[in-house]
């Protein structure tokens, strides 16, 4: 009896001593990332919508060249005095800028003002073994990820003959035809890729392009003709950063922005209206969309760049000009809260924001208002966390050895007076009410691809499959 308890007692240990070995740290996180993954996939199968929602998205399209930013400045040394600027005007100012961007791991879009220089980068581009082409603008990526999911959708842009064969069958496009797409170069690099000894704390990219068509928003027109017979559900507006620091005659962007805004502001009250934010540098063109562009949306879609910088327009007058790419969720809560709180007050001329999603490489975040239309906020978070990663990783399986996590074992809902709430491995998804403010508000960890094949596009991708699933 006792010799049978001995080698009982024996055995137990060993098998413990081999699981020991088995989970060693390594191991650990895998095992915490595979029951990530099989929760949130068995969250995503609950929520299959099933209804064929009708979408209008606007404006403009591009073709996008994808490079790497180590080609692009071959032999060039990380710069001494890395500094952002509102525009290329020279090799020197791209190289300081994209070191800029680089050092700090975070996405940028900047137009090159000098057409010979260009010419030269979109050579050099083309000279890089491992480009390729794709559709590019936040319109068409936006409309081809909601065609995915089953949406019937209209898109605003003027397309090339070439560029029409890249559009997914089925969708409607209206804006009329041009001879030549304008090309965006996409200098990307990787997660923990070393220049000089400065290393990049993840991977990004950073856009560059001398686009003469896109800023103009000259679908805008035809675009409107299309909108009463299709009828849309939802309009979604983005692609206005094109019109950054483009040379515009005087007083024609103001004239365009408000022809978006009537635009917006002529649809039926039960159609929705989002804006996705993108890359703004320019105050006075951010003062303008947030004067008469972001009053007519329902919803705003942005990352941990672009919140800060709209948050600190409006509560003090100023852009941002770098934030952190990995925020704690107390900060950014926050300032959602407080850009809801200012944004959400009804007035005789404006739509109220209802809903705000913020999309960071750690973690999706969806404000919405209690009552209003917007639903499955929890099947929103959780399906834009697994659409950031089988976009970066461009692949539709989610692999445990292919993902990572970086959203902290718990976090505080508020910097001040905020509860703690801890992060559970098999119910990663966390969402709560607010009755103060009257928003439900809901937080899904992202499965960070540990081999990243694309980032651009990605808050394009992310946004739409949101907003897909709450319609």
């Amino acid at each position: 009896m006792i010799e049978s308890a001995s080698k009982y007692v024996s055995l137990l240990a060993v098998v413990v001593g081999l699981v020991m070995v088995w989970l060693r740290p390594g191991q650990e996180d895998l095992l915490k990332v595979d029951t990530v993954i099989s929760s949130l996939l068995k969250y995503e199968a609950k929520y299959v919508e099933e209804n064929k929602p009708r979408i209008a998205v606007g404006y403009g399209a591009c073709k996008d060249l994808f490079v790497t930013g180590s080609h692009m400045l071959a032999n060039v040394s990380f710069p001494a005095n890395p500094e952002n600027f509102l525009g290329v005007g020279d090799m020197e100012e791209l190289v300081r800028m994209y070191g800029f961007f680089f050092k700090a791991g975070a996405a940028a879009e900047r137009f090159v003002h000098n057409p010979e220089l260009w010419d030269q980068l979109l050579e050099t581009g083309l000279e890089d073994p491992g480009h390729r082409w794709g559709l590019g603008g936040n319109a068409p990526v936006m409309a081809a990820r909601f065609a995915r999911e089953g949406a019937k959708v209209l898109l605003g842009a003027k397309l090339s003959p070439g560029l029409a064969e890249w559009i997914p069958e089925g969708m409607e496009v209206a804006g009329g035809d041009i001879d030549a797409d304008d090309v965006h170069l996409i200098m990307e690099y990787k997660r923990n890729e070393e220049w000089d000894g400065v290393v990049s704390p993840r991977a990004n990219r950073f856009i560059i392009h001398h686009d003469l068509n896109n800023p103009l928003i000259s679908s805008l027109e035809e675009f409107k003709m299309a909108l009463p017979a299709f009828n849309p559900q939802l309009l979604v507006v983005g692609g206005l950063q094109m019109m950054d620091n483009f040379p515009f005659k005087e007083g024609e962007r103001l004239e365009r922005i408000l022809l978006i805004r009537d635009q917006m502001a002529a649809m039926d009250k039960d159609t929705r209206v989002h804006f996705e934010m993108a890359s703004f540098v320019d105050e006075s063109l951010l003062a303008e969309l947030t004067e008469h562009i972001i009053p007519q949306a329902d919803s705003l879609g942005m990352n941990e760049q672009e919140l800060p910088n709209l948050h600190s327009l409006l509560t003090k007058g100023e852009v941002t000009t770098m934030a952190d790419s990995n925020p704690r969720i107390a900060e950014v809560l926050d300032q959602m809260r407080e850009v809801y709180s200012i944004l959400s007050v009804s007035k005789e001329t404006n739509r109220p924001v209802t809903r705000i999603h913020l999309h960071t490489l750690a973690y999706q975040a969806i404000l919405t208002e209690k009552g209003s239309p917007w639903k499955n906020s929890g099947a929103a978070a959780v399906k834009a966390s697994l659409t950031a990663h089988r976009h970066v990783c461009a692949d539709k399986d989610v692999k445990p050895e292919n993902s990572f996590l970086i959203m902290d074992d718990s976090f505080s809902t508020s910097k001040q007076g905020g509860r703690r709430v801890p992060f559970i491995n098999s119910r990663p998804l966390t969402c709560w009410d607010e009755d103060d403010l009257g928003i439900s508000i809901c937080i899904a960890p992202v499965l960070v691809c540990a081999q990243a094949v694309q980032t651009a596009g990605g808050g394009d991708n992310i946004s739409a499959a949101g907003l897909v699933v709450q319609i």
